[in-house]
């Protein structure tokens, strides 16, 4: 959430940066009318209360109490009552408004309206196969028995898929694999819920604008979770930290479950866009004047991922209209399928200053005498499957049809080629 501070003072920058998320200035019009309204209001009740405290006080000195000084503060009660009300009605207005608002933008983002706006800041060539054209992941998977799209769909409906045998294990030993890479960069791995209360997603920042692309259970009403970005997020919500306790680098592995609608026939064949996958993900609670550096630090920690896996990848600084809600600034990380013909996002990393916090209430102190602050949130994919294993299936793929697995997960697979059996 926003600091309404940056509202409240008609920042022009900040209202510029807004509107060049596509926030609708109406809506920022509202939160100045409303904040305006609200902070009347509390005057008032403050004074109201103030008299009325005063007067009660004169009164308990009084022997014969006079009607019409108890009949004004009746009236200076009912008046409170009225206005508390009021306030109350002002609030639950203004937070709605607040909480779809997006998160400022860093002044280092491109300005754009898509994804087309994107820049690519660092890009390695994809060379094309001169011996063979390799095949897409959906067919190869299905020819070496790797992947099982019609029980899938047999299950739970279209965009649901079995992995098997040789893509199983291949899935394991990728998510053992990147969690001993963080565990060697000092994270600490987590094992969470999957299922969590509404406001954990809403202090993540998913509700209610990301309502209609989640699942959830209306009878006990719990959502799951699209990331584990989610829970790690509201781990300590209202609480305050001290500063020796930061940075806190978590990393967990979660299934992921997203109800995104997509046209017929676009990005859904194969297991390209599913509705429920696999993620590693690393987190970090920092201090405001860190977060930037770790940004930095936390997408170098995950091209390394794409580096040891011997895979083709480009980095992606996101424009302002393609930039995540709670989000600053966001990297994103894709890699070359060749079988597919296209990038893949593996990774999105993001630095989401004080936006989450606000919304969690998560604080912390630098001294034990000095005031609370907001601290920054910063969370990474480290990696998203199954898009790597569709890079793996589509990059070391050989004429005769076998797969060679990246030598760096030899020790976690226990195997070096996928053949046909």
């Amino acid at each position: 959430m926003l600091n309404i501070e940056l509202l409240r003072n008609k920042d022009k920058n900040t209202i510029a940066a807004l509107i060049n998320r596509n926030v609708d200035k109406s809506d920022l019009d509202n939160v100045y009318k409303l904040d305006i309204e609200r902070r009347q209001l509390i005057e008032n009740i403050d004074s109201s209360r103030s008299n009325r405290n005063k007067t009660s006080k004169e009164l308990s000195q009084m022997q014969d109490k006079p009607e019409i000084i108890i009949r004004e503060m009746r009236e200076l009660g009912d008046k409170i009552k009225f206005d508390e009300s009021k306030l109350n009605e002002i609030n639950k207005r203004l937070t709605s408004i607040l909480l779809t608002i997006p998160n400022i933008p860093s002044s280092e983002v491109p300005l754009g309206k898509n994804e087309d706006f994107n820049e690519i800041i660092f890009s390695e060539n994809h060379k094309e196969n001169d011996k063979f054209t390799p095949l897409p992941h959906w067919d190869i998977a299905s020819k070496l028995d790797l992947i099982d799209f019609e029980r899938g769909a047999k299950l739970s409906g279209a965009r649901f898929y079995i992995l098997k045998n040789k893509a199983a294990q291949l899935q394991r030993a990728l998510i053992n694999w990147m969690i001993d890479h963080h565990l060697d960069n000092d994270y600490e791995e987590y094992y969470l819920p999957n299922l969590v209360k509404e406001s954990v997603v809403r202090g993540a920042g998913q509700l209610p604008k990301f309502k209609d692309t989640m699942f959830s259970d209306q009878e006990s009403k719990l959502w799951l979770i699209p990331t584990a970005e989610v829970p790690i997020t509201n781990i300590y919500s209202n609480e305050i930290l001290h500063s020796d306790q930061l940075p806190i680098k978590i990393v967990a592995q979660t299934p992921c479950y997203r109800n995104e609608k997509a046209a017929a026939g676009k990005d859904t064949r194969g297991i390209k866009r599913v509705h429920q996958f696999e993620k590693v993900e690393i987190y970090q609670y920092v201090e405001p004047d860190k977060s930037n550096v770790t940004l930095e630090s936390m997408l170098e920690t995950c091209i390394n991922l794409c580096k040891k896996l011997g895979l083709t990848y480009r980095v992606k600084l996101l424009c302002t209209g393609d930039l995540g809600f709670c989000a600053n600034k966001t990297y994103d990380i894709e890699v070359w399928s060749p079988g597919s013909k296209e990038w893949l996002e593996v990774s999105s990393v993001s630095n989401c200053t004080d936006f989450q916090s606000r919304r969690a209430n998560i604080r912390y102190k630098k001294t034990a005498k000095s005031k609370t602050e907001y601290l920054h949130t910063l969370n990474g994919s480290g990696l998203a499957l199954p898009r790597i294993i569709i890079a793996i299936l589509e990059s070391f793929q050989n004429e005769d049809l076998s797969i060679d697995i990246p030598e760096t997960l030899w020790k976690y697979t226990n195997f070096k080629k996928i053949i046909s059996e």
